[in-house]
């Protein structure tokens, strides 16, 4: 996986690693560009390598007692986010 974002990233094609310790959270992130939205396992998250090969790294803040989100919500959430954004608001 790292060694495919390497090849495919561009100055218009950015790779975003989902990650729940990301400083950035998905709303101040610009995705409305060329983009890849990398996921990783449940549990373990986006592996080392493949997170440093990434443009950047962005969080869902989640309010209450949620540890973390099922990599399919997540990836629902942050889909959702793109499309909002690619729609103006």
């Amino acid at each position: 996986m790292a060694r495919y974002l390497s090849e495919v990233k561009g100055p218009r094609f950015w790779a975003w690693a989902a990650a729940g310790d990301a400083e950035t959270p998905l709303w101040h992130a610009d995705l409305t560009g060329g983009i890849a939205l990398v996921l990783g396992a449940e549990g373990r998250g986006v592996r080392p390598l493949v997170r440093r090969t990434c443009d950047g790294a962005v969080s869902i803040p989640i309010a209450g007692e949620v540890e973390s989100l099922n990599v399919s919500v997540a990836a629902g959430v942050l889909l959702y986010e793109a499309r909002r954004q690619r729609n103006g608001g």
